[in-house]
């Protein structure tokens, strides 16, 4: 269609919102399975939409048995003409929201359920599992995985890449967990809320050089819901919707030597063209929740995604900019660092 950047589809359809979002109980949670957690969430969600479960037709998750959509719509007692479980890495629920929004907009579905729930802390905690993180030694991992090369290395690595090139110092990086942990001080469901010091992070355990323990996103139980639906649905809501204006997707490897440059992260495409979707750029945000494994993948997706030029990520981190009341709140309940995260195997 003449007049499109590559990349993007005219936008049609029928409008799409966020109409139900809940935890389900979350941080140390000892007794209920994944599938429990995976309820409760859900039909939090469900009350906070104010809408009935008859409405839903859609039906997204993944991360849990075999056949992830198929086994916990059964458990919820859901019987969905519409499924995903697209799988991708900690994006996961995000890339199922966009295809969500698509399909609703497209008329394929009228109320997607989007539901995760783990017990990952649990589990280690009685030795159900080991805190190994491994996505398997077949294809090109084959070539990674006999020498010990762990996802926190690999961002280690890349970290450092950053430091070297661009003059990213420790003290930035630490500074990015110090602020998560300011803003989790004000989130009762928190799983971290004592304040800690740029010194408290350089001064902690080493995990994987230059990440000390406090660079890395905490381990917890959890389960969340969101429900997304029709603009159709929307006057019926119990609380103002939350309109999808844009999304975008982008991957781009699994091993290091396929990464082209390690400060380049795949949302310098996928932000780029999810704003183009939305017809916004990134200086009509007023704040941003972003995917905060390690405190590099926050410095480096504020780059990516236009909030500052690349290379300058230290200086914009540095200087208080992502707390709740900074010039651009970033993970406002303390993100992964140190509020809740919410990894099947992470």
């Amino acid at each position: 269609m003449p007049g499109l950047t590559p990349g993007t589809v005219p936008r049609t359809g029928r409008r799409v919102a966020v109409v139900g979002v809940a935890l389900s109980d979350c941080g140390r949670v000892d007794g209920p399975t994944p599938y429990a957690l995976h309820a409760q969430a859900a039909r939090r969600a469900l009350a906070d939409s104010g809408l009935d479960r008859s409405v839903i037709d859609g039906f997204a998750s993944a991360g849990l048995g075999t056949l992830a959509p198929v086994e916990v719509a059964e458990y919820l007692g859901l019987r969905p003409t519409w499924v995903d479980s697209t799988s991708v890495g900690g994006s996961t629920w995000e890339v199922m929201a966009a295809h969500a929004a698509d399909a609703i907009a497209a008329g394929h579905t009228n109320a997607v359920l989007l539901v995760y729930g783990s017990t990952a802390r649990a589990d280690i905690k009685a030795r159900r599992r080991t805190s190994n993180l491994s996505f398997g030694a077949r294809g090109p991992l084959q070539f990674e995985v006999p020498y010990g090369h762990t996802l926190i290395s690999k961002y280690a690595m890349a970290a450092r890449r950053h430091m070297h090139q661009y003059g990213t110092t420790l003290e930035q990086l630490a500074s990015v967990a110090v602020q998560a942990r300011a803003n989790a001080a004000t989130n009762p469901d928190a799983m971290f809320r004592d304040p800690i010091t740029v010194e408290d992070v350089l001064s902690g355990e080493m995990i994987a050089d230059p990440f000390t323990k406090l660079h890395c996103c905490i381990r917890s139980d959890g389960g969340c819901a969101v429900l997304l639906a029709a603009e159709d649905y929307v006057p019926d809501t119990a609380k103002a919707p939350v309109w999808v204006l844009g999304s975008g997707t982008s991957v781009s490897h699994t091993t290091m030597s396929e990464w082209e440059d390690f400060t380049v992260s795949p949302a310098a495409v996928s932000g780029r063209i999810a704003f183009e979707r939305a017809g916004l750029t990134p200086a009509d945000v007023d704040l941003a929740e972003i995917y905060d494994a390690f405190t590099y993948m926050t410095l480096v997706t504020l780059e990516d995604l236009g909030f500052c030029a690349k290379g300058e990520g230290g200086a914009f981190v540095e200087k208080g900019r992502l707390l709740r009341d900074g010039e651009l709140p970033v993970n406002t309940d303390g993100g992964g660092l140190s509020g809740t995260v919410l990894l099947g195997r992470g």
